[in-house]
């Protein structure tokens, strides 16, 4: 039986070891940070991570991705997620420990992994007096496709340790430092990409009469996908059509006969997405015709919207105060992370931990502070706990463990 007093207990003993690592672990992030890897080629710095955890030999999934259990061998766990992939970014820190290696830790995966090792290596310091195993997920891929989390869910990689429930934090710029993001329920948007490929006859740029130009035709469907947002959802259902890459001709007195275009189409609501194919497919179409063009749309699907389990994000608030953290219990974007895939058959909690910095995510000079890895390792303890006193009933070696909620 793990009462609020056992909890607590656990609580100060988890923090003390964090508090013991922190300063391993800021070096390891200064480490990961100057040799990022991109997703799917994150062999080196999953061993790395594995290593400092104490397995080095950890079960590989997903192809670059290793699980490590640290605690009980038998029963169920609280599985916390880390991403090893950096993006493909040249940094502008300047820092003496910038990356080395032409990709970049834009998204503050370097910190998240840090904090993880800081969490687990204070959880194996406990031995026996961990309660519940805690399973440490080293997710790769989560940056590109295909998702790293979807193919550890196609394996069933987690179904052997039984997960309870499935942890993350992630740093957001958006909130002030000191804050964390815990909201019930959808958090970030679903995440489609699209391709719209306009075709037409190319031609002299002196005789757009003798040609049937598809440059002017994507440029009017691309801007008519703004209707897609203000028309076709729900006015109070956030919805973004975004396009970020436009592809033409390559000679300026040349018309081709193809140009193209790709973008992001995220909701927050799922019932908003098979709407959105539609109309996106539907405005691309018939603007293209009314230029006497050809317009297609390829849609690839991407991650659901990532939802938050209403009990075990309440449960997190009275951790997450005590760890010294104000609460944003409405913090939501259209932001995406496949995090959101295991939440298809378990409990999900995101946390996301606030560093109030002007330099956006996925920025060349996004460079949160060493103090970050601390934060983040307390957010993902915040969770963790939550995870032992909301979940009423665990099973573990053939025996009932009963856990109630803290009493403050």
């Amino acid at each position: 039986m793990i009462g609020a007093d056992q909890a607590g207990e656990l609580y100060a003993a988890l923090s003390e070891g964090i508090a013991r690592e922190l300063d391993d672990a800021v070096a390891l992030r200064r480490e990961l940070h100057g040799a990022a890897e991109l997703g799917g080629a994150e062999h080196a710095t999953a061993a790395r991570v594995a290593a400092v955890l104490g397995e080095p030999d950890a079960p590989v999934v997903a192809g670059t991705g290793r699980v490590v259990r640290i605690g009980p061998a038998g029963g169920p766990t609280v599985a916390v997620r880390g991403e090893l992939d950096a993006l493909p970014i040249t940094e502008q820190t300047g820092v003496p420990w910038a990356s080395r290696t032409g990709a970049m830790h834009a998204c503050g995966h370097d910190v998240h992994l840090a904090a993880l090792t800081a969490l687990g290596r204070a959880a194996r310091a406990l031995g026996p007096g961990l309660p519940v195993a805690l399973l440490a997920v080293l997710q790769p891929r989560e940056e590109s496709f295909p998702s790293g989390a979807r193919d550890i869910m196609t394996e069933d990689a987690l179904a052997p340790h039984q997960p309870l429930a499935v942890i993350a934090a992630h740093l957001q710029h958006q909130l002030p430092a000191g804050t964390v993001g815990a909201a019930a329920g959808t958090v970030n948007a679903s995440s489609d990409e699209f391709e719209i490929t306009v075709n037409g006859r190319g031609g002299h740029a002196g005789y757009p009469h003798l040609a049937v130009n598809p440059v002017p035709a994507l440029c009017a469907a691309v801007v008519a996908l703004q209707q897609v947002t203000s028309r076709y959802a729900d006015p109070t259902h956030a919805v973004v059509a975004s396009v970020g890459a436009l592809e033409g001709g390559r000679a300026a007195n040349v018309i081709p006969e193809t140009a193209r275009a790709r973008g992001s189409l995220r909701a927050l609501d799922p019932a908003d997405r098979p709407r959105l194919y539609d109309a996106l497919r539907e405005i691309v179409v018939n603007t293209c015709r009314g230029y006497g063009c050809d317009g297609q749309v390829t849609i690839t699907e991407g991650e659901p919207a990532l939802v938050n389990d209403p009990a075990l994000t309440v449960a997190s608030w009275p951790w997450a105060r005590r760890a010294g953290f104000a609460i944003s219990d409405d913090f939501r974007s259209c932001g995406a992370d496949d995090f959101s895939y295991f939440s298809t058959n378990t409990a999900t909690l995101m946390l996301f931990v606030g560093t109030h910095d002007d330099i956006t995510l996925h920025h060349p000079r996004f460079l949160p502070p060493d103090e970050a890895v601390g934060e983040v390792a307390g957010a993902m303890l915040a969770g963790y706990l939550a995870a032992l006193t909301r979940l009423a009933t665990l099973t573990q070696c053939g025996s009932m463990i009963t856990v109630s909620s803290p009493s403050y």
